[in-house]
């Protein structure tokens, strides 16, 4: 499977009023803490690889995943190949990954807004020390599937008053510890 996705910066009172005016459905919300992880085996960073357990709590319920993202597969999106599954007893899989060498690098912590418009997710993502973020997504079966995927995810950012050149093909992960590097060396 594929993950579609494009993100760009945004104030999200202003891309809301858009949803409305598309007849964008609201599905939720929730609370996202994933750690990430680096594999004693390979750099992830330079693999362009990424790593992580998420704990994700919704309506008081909470959830564990593990899920691996692969290298970006095309230079206009940050689509990926996404593996993920949930798991029972996420201190217990932390533990396990830390005990094989895994390092756990930073956590991401956000809450995140979920819409639907003509059947690609919306998100608005407000990630704590990096800022305001709106992403469009979809997941594909094959990699035939992606361009067509970013095509409809493309003009939607469009439709929202959005720019789909600004946008950032890097994590939030990365954009974290970009501001913390930048952070350290002003001080």
């Amino acid at each position: 499977m594929y993950e579609v996705e494009l993100k760009v910066r945004a104030d999200h009172d202003r891309v809301r009023e858009r949803l409305e005016a598309l007849g964008g459905e609201r599905v939720g919300s929730l609370r996202q803490a994933d750690t990430y992880y680096d594999a004693p085996h390979r750099d992830f960073a330079a693999t362009d690889e990424a790593f992580r357990v998420r704990e994700e709590t919704r309506d008081g319920d909470r959830e564990t995943r593990i899920t691996y993202k692969g290298p970006k597969v095309e230079a206009e999106s940050k689509t990926r190949e996404e593996l993920e599954t949930t798991v029972g007893d996420g201190e217990t899989a932390r533990e396990l990954f830390e005990s094989l060498g895994f390092e756990p690098v930073a956590t991401v912590r956000k809450g995140r807004e979920h819409f639907t418009v003509s059947g690609l997710t919306v998100t608005l993502d407000t990630v704590e020390g990096v800022g305001e973020f709106v992403e469009v997504e979809t997941d594909v079966e094959t990699g035939d599937e992606v361009e067509s995927a970013r095509e409809a995810a493309v003009e939607l950012l469009a439709d929202l008053g959005l720019d789909p050149d600004d946008q950032i093909r890097v994590s939030y992960l990365e954009l974290l510890l970009a501001d913390e590097a930048s952070s350290d060396t002003q001080q």
